[in-house]
């Protein structure tokens, strides 16, 4: 007759594990001897490490003691359905870490590869880091709102990156991220991004837009853009005194 410590030895699990299986239900507790001692015969080492071998197997325990009495047929039935589950998970652990991998590279995690290809041009071009990351967290938000427009906006953005007027102001617009609004540099910058928007309306005005943005997306849009930046709320100002209102999608004021 074994102790408890034999007994758990013997079949390569620990006490603890034993005294779990009790709990369980799963292995029968026997009386104490007269020494006070719960001793355990040989019934009990087989039943116990069967219950490890399905339990190392995967298989739950509140399946365990069902399998531990079911006949062949049923026995096999079970594993089977018990193999479905496991196979199952394995996938989603295999989703997990293709995703756990696309860590590694950034962007591409929460960005589509268009917006990626156009984040990493930024970096090309010079553009300064926190311009950077105020862009790429704008289009996480777009990406997420309107994933089918991503492609056909980003082709526009990429046009406009290469182009060098426009450029220059995108990097001019990125040495002041730090700078306050009674910076004197902010008037001039002003005037250069109402003369583009005045150029590009002009150019713009007969076309439809396909993908038109959401008042809600643009109101979180432009509240990241202010944020952000500050000297924006007082670039918006200047802004409007020069006609034109927000920073998304920049219209003209109407005439009071």
């Amino acid at each position: 007759m074994l102790t408890i410590s034999q007994l758990a030895a013997y079949a390569g699990v620990t006490v603890r594990a034993v005294r779990h299986y009790h709990a369980k239900g799963l292995l029968p507790e026997p009386g104490r001897d007269q020494s006070g001692y719960r001793r355990y015969d040989a019934a009990a080492v087989v039943q116990l490490v069967r219950i490890r071998t399905l339990a190392d197997a995967g298989v739950p325990l509140s399946r365990v003691s069902e399998l531990l009495d079911a006949g062949a047929e049923e026995f096999a039935a079970a594993v089977e359905q018990i193999d479905r589950r496991l196979r199952a998970e394995i996938r989603e652990r295999q989703r997990h870490r293709d995703r756990i991998a696309k860590l590694a590279a950034g962007e591409s995690l929460t960005l589509p590869p268009e917006a990626v290809a156009y984040v990493d041009r930024m970096r090309e071009l010079g553009f300064p880091q926190r311009l950077i990351e105020v862009e790429r967290d704008s289009w996480i938000l777009i990406a997420a709102q309107m994933p089918e427009a991503v492609a056909d906006l980003m082709e526009i953005k990429q046009l406009q990156l290469e182009h060098e007027g426009l450029r220059r102001l995108y990097l001019d617009i990125g040495d002041l991220v730090d700078c306050g609004p009674d910076d004197p540099r902010l008037p001039a910058l002003a005037d250069r991004v109402s003369a583009f928007i005045e150029a590009a309306a002009a150019e713009a005005q007969d076309f439809e837009d396909v993908h038109p943005v959401s008042a809600e997306l643009i109101a979180l849009l432009d509240a990241a853009f202010v944020e952000s930046f500050p000297c924006a709320a007082r670039l918006l100002e200047l802004l409007e005194e020069r006609g034109w209102t927000g920073w998304t999608d920049i219209r003209r004021l109407e005439p009071a």
